[in-house]
């Protein structure tokens, strides 16, 4: 899903987005036993789960490893066409499997392990009626073609435009897909608890490029039509996944470390990137807190929107103005680490993500605008119990209003109380060290509560279960 930035009293801002990863379990990344899966793919098993919130998005049977697409944008005829390899462990054996595929994008062949399948629709789901069995390592290849539709959010924001894939008003292409809508443009495992590796290759018309998550491998123009390929090395939820398509200006910068920047403009409004060209002082300002930037690249990519999404390694903003505020700009920035790094493996707990990026948002806000330390936070605690009441707690929304600011208004003063009672120094030490702990990982809040316990040294259990779930504010 996209976010918003909102103003709220003291011209206090807060950043609404959002973030998940795949991994359920609550220990180690599991290894199974039986199984073939090559070193290359190693890094993308996960332990999928049948979502809480949103349980008809994803299949736990399915651990999607790595996803091929090779996508083709007909700006004319308005058609999509694609491509597609993924390679996926069964997480148990079963007559038959799915994946989520938009009914618009009809298959014109499938095969599993290169043999034709028999494949049905039931709604958005691509059912193969294919045999797999437990920790089986298979290839699933499928061509499909249609013109893209997005579908709507189970959310009220404003700035939530419907979800997923997005012709906009140019004949291009843009999508921002929280909390699922992936399955818009590609046949996925459409819920954050299963991570994979990416190549996606677009062909664009004319000099129109396609944008894509992880590193530019390759950029050439050749017969009318511009090809890129972009290759994501680190696992990533399916919600975490963007492309863009149109008419870019790329821009190159230089982050801490050496780490290369691009952002890509749309053409006819290129003075937009003057409101990213503090990227790499912004980065440095949160590499102080949370250590290295986790990914080889950075980017970011302007479309027609009016919000804003951390997608991985290559950030989605709107071109509205609001969007590509330095603080949103930060907020998407934490989010690298705090919902694409470690991602929840539940929608229940999209608080882990936009709660820590608010707060970071909020440490920012204080000192860039001279306000006293904890001003923001003070305002969003005035706001939060609204929020609550109307929304639901933080960790058991409303599942009809997705991304609200009670997930991160709440969780934001929740760290900021948790701040206070263990004092500074402990408190920027689980900041900074839980991601690295479940690096690449999707992960749930008993596994989040039970390490912060055994890093301090105390059961603070019911002190988040009380902000989480309570119907009222705590005290």
């Amino acid at each position: 899903m996209r976010l918003r930035l909102t103003a709220a009293g003291l011209a206090v801002a807060a950043v609404l987005a959002g973030c998940t990863s795949g991994d359920g379990a609550d220990g180690p990344r599991p290894a199974p036993s039986g199984s073939t899966i090559a070193e290359e793919y190693a890094a993308a098993v996960s332990a999928p789960v049948e979502d809480s919130v949103y349980p008809a998005a994803g299949d736990p049977g399915v651990d999607a490893l790595h996803y091929d697409l090779e996508l083709t944008w007909d700006n004319d005829a308005r058609v999509l066409s694609g491509e597609q390899q993924l390679v996926f462990r069964a997480t148990a054996t079963a007559p038959a499997f799915r994946l989520d595929l938009s009914e618009q994008l009809a298959t014109t062949e499938v095969t599993l392990d290169g043999k034709p399948v028999a494949v049905r629709r039931e709604g958005k789901d691509l059912v193969v009626d294919a045999p797999v069995r437990a920790d089986a390592v298979h290839t699933l290849a499928l061509d499909y073609a249609g013109t893209p539709q997005p579908v709507p959010a189970p959310s009220r924001r404003g700035d939530t435009e419907p979800l997923g894939l997005t012709v906009d008003s140019r004949g291009g292409l843009w999508t921002m897909q929280e909390p699922y809508g992936a399955y818009t443009w590609y046949a996925v495992n459409d819920q954050p608890s299963d991570k994979a590796l990416y190549d996606i290759t677009v062909h664009a018309p004319g000099d129109w490029i396609g944008v894509a998550n992880g590193v530019l491998e390759s950029r050439e123009t050749t017969d009318g039509r511009t090809t890129t390929h972009w290759r994501l090395d680190d696992p990533a939820a399916a919600y975490l996944v963007t492309l863009a398509v149109g008419a870019y200006t790329l821009t190159e910068a230089t982050g801490p470390r050496g780490l290369p920047i691009t952002y890509w403009v749309p053409a006819d409004d290129p003075g937009l990137v003057n409101d990213l060209e503090r990227t790499p002082e912004l980065l440095a300002w949160l590499e102080e807190r949370l250590g290295p930037y986790p990914f080889d690249a950075l980017g970011i990519v302007v479309v027609e929107s009016e919000s804003g999404m951390e997608t991985q390694s290559m950030i989605t903003l709107g071109d509205d103005g609001l969007s590509t505020a330095p603080e949103v700009i930060v907020h998407e920035l934490a989010h690298q680490w705090y919902g694409d790094l470690v991602t929840p493996a539940d929608w229940r707990d999209v608080w882990m993500n936009e709660g820590m990026a608010t707060y970071l948002q909020g440490v920012w806000q204080d000192e860039a605008w001279q306000l006293p330390p904890g001003e923001s936070i003070t305002e969003w605690a005035r706001l939060e119990p609204r929020e609550r009441r109307e929304s639901g707690p933080p960790g058991a929304y409303d599942p009809g209003r997705f991304a609200d600011q009670n997930v991160y208004f709440g969780p934001a003063v929740m760290w900021h109380r948790l701040r206070s009672l263990v004092g500074d120094e402990a408190f920027w030490r689980l900041v900074r060290e839980w991601p690295a702990a479940r690096a690449g990982r999707s992960t749930t809040r008993e596994d989040y509560v039970a390490w912060v316990n055994e890093q301090l040294g105390e059961d603070l259990t019911a002190f988040f279960t009380a902000w989480l779930t309570s119907p009222t504010t705590p005290r």
